[in-house]
Parts: C-alpha cells; sequence; structure tokens
C-alpha cells in the first residue's frame, strides 16, 4: 500500500479539476500528479529510494506538496524538518533520525558536499540534496511496517524520538479524520498552517479526496479574506492566532464567509473569546479540534451549539476516549483507542504494542467529560501547577485571563515557593491599542470573580510577547 499511489487512484477522474492554488499559479490534479512523477525521476537518480529516511527542510508551498508526494511514490520515509527551528534542533533531528538523505531549500540550510537537484516538476524553489551515510543497524521492524513519515517529537515520555506512520496508518487517519470533516471533490480549502506540523492527516486527506487548496501567504488577515472571497473558500482550517486576525479585520463579514461551511480551529487551545467574537461577527461556531501526532484527529467539537464552547466534542466513529482515575471535579489523564495510533517511535525503537495499553495511548493530557460526553481538556499533566496541595491547570487560568479586555494572549507557570510548593504566575499581552498598565487590583478582581481564589495568579508580568513553538503553541 502507498499513499501517492491512493491519492493517483482516487483523483483519476479528477484530473482537469484545480487541486492547488498559490497565488497566480494553479495547478490541476493531472498536472500535480504528473509534476511529481517527473521528480520522483530525479530522486530516484540522487539515490533515494525505499527505507531511506530523507529529511525535507523547506519553505512551505506547491514545492513542498510535490517533494513529499515524490518521495511518498519511491516509498522512502519523509522527516519533516520546520525551517523555523534552530540550527542546533536541526542537527539534532538529522543525527537522532540517522537520516540517509537530507533534502534542503537554498538559503535555508548548507552543506558543501551538498548537491543541486534538477528542478523537473518544481514550481520555483531551489532544492539540494545531501547523501549522508547514516551507519547502524536499524529494528528489523522498521522495514516490516511499510514506513511513510517519521515525525520528530519527545513523545508523552519526553525519552521517545520520531513518531513513525506507515502507509496503511495515514491512509486509516485520514479516513477516519473524514468521518468528521467530510471533504469531497465540492471543496475548496484554505491553508495557512505549517505543512511540517499538519501535512500528514489534512493536506493528504484534502488530496485524496480531490478538494481544491488555496495556499495562503503570511500577509495575514488581507491575504485570508482575499482568498476567501476570491476563491469561494468552503473549509477553513486554522489556529486561534489566525480567527483572532480574521476577528480584528474590518474587512470580515457574513457575507464574505457565506461559502464557508465548516471553519475548524486547531493547533491550540481555542479562546472563549476568540470562538465568541467570530460567531459574532461570521455566524459561525468555530469547531475546536484535539489533534495528537501519535493518534491523528480523534475529537473535533462539530455540535455547532455555543454552549458546548471550550470543549473539543465527543470522539469521531472511529475513536473512544477513557478518563484515567479522575480527581472529585472529573479531571483526570486522557487516554484515546481507535484507528490509525502510531507504529513506533524510532529511537529508541518501540513498536506500538508496546507504547499501547491495551490498544489505548496515554496522551498525557488532562481533561473531563461532561454528561453529554463532551471532552474539555485542561492541560498537560506536566503543566500542573500544585499551589498548597491544590492543583492549577494553566490553560483554565489563561482561558480567564483572556477574557479580559485589555489581554492579548497570556501564559501561566509555576514558580517554585518554599511554603505553597508552587505559586501560580502570568506572563500577559496588551491588545495594541491599550495605551497603559491596567491597574493590577482591576485584574485581580477580574480574575477573583471568575477563579477560585487559589488559581489567581500571585504575581503579573506584562511583556510585549510570548515565545511559541513553530506550530504556533505556546512555549511553556
Amino acid at each position: 500500500m502507498n499513499i501517492f499511489n491512493s491519492i493517483k487512484q482516487e483523483t483519476q477522474f479528477f484530473s482537469g479539476k484545480t487541486a492547488l492554488i498559490e497565488g497566480d499559479i494553479e495547478l490541476s490534479y493531472g498536472e500535480l500528479i504528473s509534476r511529481a512523477e517527473a521528480f520522483t525521476a530525479v530522486l530516484a537518480e540522487s539515490g533515494i529510494g525505499q527505507f531511506h529516511r530523507v529529511g525535507f527542510l523547506c519553505g512551505d508551498g506547491i514545492d513542498y506538496i510535490i517533494v513529499s508526494l515524490a518521495l511518498l511514490s519511491l516509498s522512502s520515509v519523509v522527516v519533516p524538518i520546520s525551517v523555523e527551528q534552530t540550527a542546533d534542533e536541526i542537527e539534532s533531528i538529522i543525527n537522532t533520525m540517522a537520516l540517509d538523505f537530507l533534502i534542503f531549500e537554498r538559503g535555508v540550510y548548507h552543506h558543501q558536499d551538498a548537491q543541486s537537484l534538477q528542478t523537473n516538476g518544481l514550481h520555483k524553489k531551489e532544492l539540494h540534496v545531501l547523501r549522508r551515510r547514516a551507519g547502524g543497524a536499524l529494528n528489523k521492524k522498521y522495514y516490516e511496517i511499510n514506513p511513510a513519515f517519521i515525525r520528530f517529537s519527545s513523545g508523552t515520555t519526553g525519552k521517545s524520538k520520531g513518531i513513525v506512520l506507515s502507509h496503511e496508518t495515514i491512509i486509516e487517519r485520514t479516513d477516519a479524520a473524514n468521518n468528521g470533516l467530510t471533504i469531497s471533490p465540492a471543496d475548496t480549502v484554505l491553508w495557512v498552517l505549517s505543512m511540517h506540523f499538519h501535512f500528514v492527516v489534512t493536506i493528504l486527506l484534502f488530496l485524496r479526496r480531490a478538494a481544491t487548496i488555496v495556499l495562503c501567504d503570511n500577509l495575514f488577515p488581507d491575504s485570508m479574506i482575499q482568498a476567501i472571497t476570491t476563491h469561494k473558500v468552503t473549509f477553513l482550517y486554522a489556529s486561534p492566532f489566525h480567527y483572532s486576525l480574521l476577528n480584528h479585520s474590518e474587512s470580515l463579514s457574513r457575507e464574505s464567509l457565506k461559502t464557508v461551511r465548516l471553519a475548524v480551529s486547531t493547533a491550540m487551545k481555542l479562546p472563549e473569546r476568540t470562538a465568541r467574537t467570530f460567531y459574532e461577527k461570521s455566524g459561525k461556531e468555530l469547531a475546536e479540534a484535539f489533534g495528537i501526532m501519535e493518534v491523528g484527529l480523534p475529537l473535533i467539537n462539530l455540535s455547532g451549539k455555543s454552549s458546548a464552547r471550550g470543549t473539543v466534542g465527543m470522539p469521531l466513529p472511529d475513536y473512544e476516549i477513557k478518563i484515567a482515575d479522575p480527581e472529585e471535579d472529573g479531571v483526570g489523564e486522557i487516554y484515546i483507542k481507535g484507528k490509525g495510533m502510531l507504529d513506533a517511535y524510532f529511537s529508541p525503537w518501540q513498536d506500538r504494542n508496546s507504547i499501547l495499553e491495551n490498544g489505548w495511548f496515554k496522551t498525557g493530557d488532562l481533561g473531563k467529560i461532561d454528561s453529554l460526553g463532551y471532552l474539555t481538556v485542561v492541560g498537560r499533566g506536566k503543566n500542573i501547577i500544585n499551589f498548597a496541595g491544590m492543583k492549577v491547570f494553566p490553560y483554565e487560568v489563561e482561558s480567564v485571563l483572556n477574557q479580559h479586555p485589555y489581554i492579548r494572549e497570556s501564559l501561566v507557570y509555576g514558580v517554585d515557593h518554599t511554603q505553597y510548593g508552587q505559586l501560580p504566575i502570568a506572563k500577559v499581552v496588551l491588545n495594541r491599542d491599550v495605551k497603559k498598565t491596567p491597574d493590577l487590583d482591576n485584574l485581580r478582581r477580574f480574575c477573583y470573580e471568575r477563579l477560585s481564589p487559589y488559581k489567581v495568579p500571585k504575581n503579573f508580568e506584562f511583556v510585549s510577547s510570548i515565545p511559541k513553538t513553530a506550530s504556533g503553541k505556546l512555549r511553556r
């Protein structure tokens, strides 16, 4: 089984339909498949073949998709590397994943032994390839599971590196996700996220279902609104950051979003204020999704109800969830079971059976399930703040702080204290139109009205920005 062959077969009757739009460039499905196959030949000439682990360090765009499909068609294993990662992080991935090859965009990386790749099939990027001597024997199960991708990650334990996904697993994941997203050839998708982080489930699903994908540049939110109106977008897949930008744009209106059938929020916790404002401006409820690299996209809040804001809804049909050892308030660790679970961790090698507990994946996230079966994610276990024996969940406090009219975003963390164990502290970024620092007593009063006293931050630090990961999540 091969995901590229699946896409080729499933889109054979849509060869003339537009697959990708980037600025003034449009590629049909026939052209996309043709370009991917042309570049496959270029890669094969460079020595890339089955089971080779190929690091791919490149900015987003049509070429990113072409190269990824070409690598998959060869049954080589794609190891995405973000252009936003530091030089040390890039070298760590190269060495930990024991890469056989590294393909990189000119100007993003440099190595004196790299060779320029021919441009057959590419749109505009100039790519180079570096052949490496990976060395060392691999676990024989690596060859047995038909690997397609390795996503570099710490895993939930902080020890395992590299989430291995087979072609079969990716097909299961995309099928399972589409039980909620219902992507079809009638859809035009607006794409604003990093392909490095979101390619496996969503981009591949959109291609399998012959949807049109509009690749948006970084001139947010104007480029988003222009793309939505020009191309009559039906499906939005973005982060709360992007929706917040749309909310603050005077150009956003119900009329401009009239063709949108579903707007999904992913990558980070959706603030209630962002969801509320988007609904007030567009008349549409954002569908908050809960994705995990090891699992896929098991939950999406598709209720369309304002009363369900703050939850990630119920599991999609191919998944089950449970809360392990819940406290009195119902909060416990989230376990998930279903299709498309990871095949292994690469280094050190752990296969699926040794990772899962009777088929259940321990997410490391904390949550609770309400009477309707909706899951609310309250935070990561490792991020819990223990104040005098009482648990403070940073996400909960942040969601309250972010409702304050002066505050754009916040980060809550714990600081060790000899008497209380830990104190909750908040970093706060003010809205751009706020000219002076708000009164701290008023800010605390705002929190006390919405939180238990022990959850209220003991100190506030006003900062210009909060560091984030390459995927847009708060760096904790």
